[in-house]
């Protein structure tokens, strides 16, 4: 398999770095997800496909799927799941950080713990737990949506007093 070119010389060997000292065989399929995913952060598993057969040429679905598996169990990709959304891969690990999705594009950016270390939230009552997590997914409209549906309710409102007059 031909080595994937698009990854700058610093970004593969850390990510060849990366790969090895998680205990992960370093190939050109794991490395073009890495890089894919440090572009592109918050990406579905089908962004990522996408992106990843565009670098690599035939790779398949279930390989790129595979890869994200490998990868979120050694700790290299940490995955996320908003409700009612397509789970979302992101290099961003052991931070515990949290994100804020928009709820009409699906837009999600990260927001850095509040307290600073993990858990950076504790529960009332961890009814005999060991906490070592916590995540919070903040819901709401981002910028552009927000622009939009203005842009779509004045529209509204001119079309409306066009008809009455």
């Amino acid at each position: 398999m031909p080595e994937p070119r698009s990854l700058p010389e610093s970004a593969e060997s850390d990510a060849r770095a990366r790969l090895r000292e998680s205990g992960l065989r370093v190939t050109a399929s794991r490395l073009a997800v890495l890089d894919v995913l440090g572009e592109h952060p918050h990406a579905t598993a089908d962004t990522v496909v996408r992106l990843v057969t565009a670098r690599l040429g035939s790779v398949s679905k279930q390989a790129v799927y595979d890869v994200l598996a490998a990868c979120a169990q050694a700790g290299l990709v940490r995955r996320i799941e908003p409700a009612g959304s397509a789970a979302r891969f992101e290099t961003r690990t052991g931070d515990n950080h949290h994100h804020l999705v928009c709820r009409h594009c699906g837009r999600t950016e990260d927001v850095d713990c509040t307290a600073g270390e993990r858990p950076c939230l504790t529960p009332s009552d961890n009814a005999g737990f060991v906490v070592d997590e916590a995540e919070i997914v903040f819901w709401g409209t981002c910028p552009d949506c927000q622009e939009q549906r203005n842009d779509a309710k004045e529209l509204h409102l001119d079309l409306h007093s066009t008809h009455h007059h």
